[in-house]
């Protein structure tokens, strides 16, 4: 008997759950082409975004650069900037108090827009075993009745039965085993993502807080200053 054999010969019920399980499987492999990709392009994006960041020497010479981005970084420096537009003229600790709570709803909308479509990797994970499983008491349930109505034991009356059924505990746990191995490495990839938002949040708000400490220095102080610092003072006060 060849599995394909014993799905053609299988109860409708064991049927409709090997062909679900099935469904489930090519779910979990379609996630994984898609998720893959969409991560390994977050990731590139995030490093790389952060790399120029730590090599700015202000807020605005990294929004020059990656603010027009529509990666996770580049909201993060836009939302910096809108906060810096909008408290001209306020107390330093406020404005780096309200950009990190931002910040932080930032990040945690980029981890959960990365995240999406892994529900149904440990939806599948930890439902199909106990859906093939309920295929195989449905199956061996049948091959029993059909014992009682032949009246014999013979094994080639119940053999066929019981492959039908056990098949489709192999379905149910071939759709289990790969969903959760994926999501696990998903899952350490997301964790990935997220420490470099997090670090990128950190950089950013190093240089707003360096833009801000350059503010707050005499004026005479800041004309000193070095002309590659120059991006930083217009940040704080475009008509110096």
């Amino acid at each position: 008997m060849s599995p394909w054999s014993m799905f053609m010969q299988a109860d409708m019920v064991v049927k409709a759950v090997m062909i679900g399980l099935a469904l489930a499987s090519v779910a979990t492999w379609t996630v994984l082409l898609v998720k893959t990709i969409q991560l390994r392009t977050a990731r590139r994006a995030a490093r790389n975004a952060l790399s120029t960041i730590l090599s700015a020497r202000a807020l605005l010479d990294a929004i020059r650069q990656i603010g027009e981005q529509s990666s996770a970084v580049g909201r993060l420096l836009a939302v910096a900037d809108d906060e810096v537009e909008k408290s001209r003229g306020l107390p330093a600790d406020g404005i780096k108090e309200r950009v990190a709570w931002q910040f932080e709803r930032v990040e945690a909308a980029a981890v959960h827009r990365i995240g999406r479509g892994m529900g149904v990797l440990a939806t599948v994970g930890a439902v199909a075993p106990f859906v093939g499983l309920f295929g195989t008491v449905w199956g061996i349930m049948n091959s029993f009745i059909g014992i009682s109505r032949a009246h014999t034991t013979n094994l080639a009356v119940v053999a066929p039965g019981i492959a039908e059924a056990l098949l489709a505990t192999a379905f149910g746990l071939a759709a289990a085993i790969p969903a959760v191995v994926i999501y696990n490495a998903f899952a350490r990839a997301t964790g990935s993502y997220r420490a470099a938002l997090a670090d990128s949040s950190v950089a950013i708000l190093r240089l707003l807080s360096r833009d801000l400490d350059r503010q707050s220095m005499p004026i005479e102080t800041r004309r000193n200053l070095r002309a590659a610092d120059a991006p930083s003072l217009s940040i704080a006060n475009p008509a110096e």
